[in-house]
């Protein structure tokens, strides 16, 4: 759905007065939305494709800085070898597919989480992606793939315990922004907001340590029905919270 001019610069403005930098998104709803339709699963995550693509201009639109979603987590892996093997060769066809306009959108995208467990061709069409629009300064799309809060945690500590033990810092000197700058988002601030869809109202070992104080936004419709108005009520909710932060 495309919104009204006059809806997208209320969402621009109230962007602009929240100081709203970055959305995380649980992308939940795909395997649910095809079911309903009597579709296919393969389906229902091709259909969120498309809506990650809407929520990307979506973001520009609106002057969303950062949007970091969650693509593939460590459990997916439980699932069947069919869909896990599926949604593989999505992720392939889709950064090969739309990098160009991408790129030429100025988007900027990091893949955050352990892609060391994926094919090599795989790993190199990412890592080609990150490289090309490593220079770009418009929206900066984190896509968590094969990605545990947890996890990352781990990987923070010990990159800490190694620095500790070469002698770099001493115990004392491990702070919140040690720990933080240890993180696959290191070089980004935290949400301001997490939004999830479909309905589900959990975190789902997602950004642990980042959404200490992000806003929670949860709404039924199932991912592949995500667009500009999705996008823009939950930020116009966002509006209405009171964040203090604990004081």
């Amino acid at each position: 759905m495309v919104i009204t001019e006059s809806r997208t610069e209320k969402t621009r403005q109230t962007v602009r007065e929240t100081g709203l930098k970055h959305i995380a998104i649980i992308m939940d709803g795909n395997r649910r939305w095809a079911k309903k339709k009597y579709l296919p699963s393969a389906v229902g995550h091709q259909k969120g494709v498309d809506a990650l693509k809407t929520a990307v201009k979506a973001c520009h639109e609106f002057g969303v800085k950062y949007l970091t979603v969650y693509a593939f987590s460590t459990e997916n892996w439980r699932r069947t070898e069919e869909e896990v093997n599926f949604l593989m060769g999505l992720l392939a066809k889709t950064i090969k597919n739309e990098l160009a306009e991408l790129h030429a959108n100025h988007v900027r995208i990091k893949f955050i989480g352990d892609i060391s467990p994926l094919n090599e061709d795989l790993k190199n069409i990412l890592i080609n992606a990150e490289e090309v629009t490593k220079d770009n300064d418009g929206v900066q799309l984190q896509i968590a793939f094969n990605y545990g809060a947890r996890a990352e945690v781990v990987h923070a500590v010990k990159k800490i315990a190694k620095e500790v033990k070469e002698g770099k810092i001493s115990i004392d000197e491990i702070t919140e922004d040690t720990i933080s700058s240890g993180l696959y988002t290191a070089e980004i601030p935290d949400p301001d907001l997490l939004i999830r869809t479909g309905g589900e109202k959990r975190i789902s070992n997602y950004l642990l340590w980042q959404l200490a104080y992000s806003e929670l936004y949860i709404t039924d419709t199932f991912w592949p029905d995500f667009d500009y108005e999705t996008l823009s009520e939950a930020i116009e909710e966002f509006h209405n919270r009171s964040r203090r932060f604990g004081k």
